[in-house]
């Protein structure tokens, strides 16, 4: 299955605290949790047979994206997330130093 991650759709589902992309029925996300103004990124997930497609790429600039839309702290607990920060610099302002 060829995938244009650029022309997913990223949802935001408020009641599972988590951004979603549904392929096939198949649920890849990114979990995470407020906490006063702060974003706690917990987990992402892809399931192995969509791995390596740019999904979880997709899934957490979305959430920072969101994060910085919305004045957010961010900490990282996801190390995906993690890696994802150090390598896109641009988002660096919006981690939080404490966490």
């Amino acid at each position: 299955m060829e995938i244009h991650v650029e022309e997913l759709e990223v949802l935001h589902n408020r009641a599972e605290r988590r951004f979603e992309i549904w392929l096939d029925g198949t649920l890849c996300e990114l979990d995470y949790h407020l906490q006063a103004n702060t974003m706690i990124i917990h987990h992402t997930g892809v399931p192995a047979p969509l791995e390596g497609r740019g999904i979880a790429g997709r899934l957490t600039r979305t959430a920072l994206e969101y994060a910085a839309e919305n004045a957010l702290r961010v900490i990282p607990l996801c190390s995906y997330v993690a890696v994802y920060i150090r390598r896109h610099p641009q988002y660096k302002r919006l981690v939080n130093q404490n966490g």
